[in-house]
């Protein structure tokens, strides 16, 4: 368990695409693949393909389930954490201004960010 770097962009670039590259995992699409599905449900969302209700609605269509998580501890539950307690399964992690795909125990990013703070999740039903 820990992290796994997982960067698919095509560009090798490592930032702005952290929706695209978490789906990607969680889907086991391409890059290319997951950013034009999130482009077109933008596009009749009339909305970016960034945007949380985007990405929601298209993880909603490929079996994914949303959770709120307790706010017991809004700022001290991490990423770590979340993925200790959930080491089999894949989930999609919404952090401020982040997002990370959690699969079997391990977070997948193109940086370390086991501190980060989970606001929701969505679980692969």
């Amino acid at each position: 368990m820990g992290f796994s770097l997982y960067n698919p962009n095509p560009a090798r670039k490592s930032v702005g695409d952290c929706t695209v590259r978490a789906l990607s995992k969680a889907l086991g699409k391409t890059w290319e693949e997951t950013y034009t599905g999130l482009a077109l449900q933008g596009f009749l969302m009339c909305d970016m393909p960034s945007a949380n209700h985007v990405w929601g609605a298209y993880l909603r269509q490929n079996g994914f389930v949303r959770h709120i998580l307790p706010d017991t501890c809004p700022d001290c539950y991490t990423v770590e954490e979340f993925a200790a307690e959930h080491p089999t399964g894949t989930y999609i992690l919404a952090l401020s201004g982040h997002v990370v795909c959690v699969q079997d125990g391990d977070w997948n990013d193109t940086w370390d960010s086991r501190n980060g703070v989970p606001l929701y999740y969505w679980e692969r039903g």
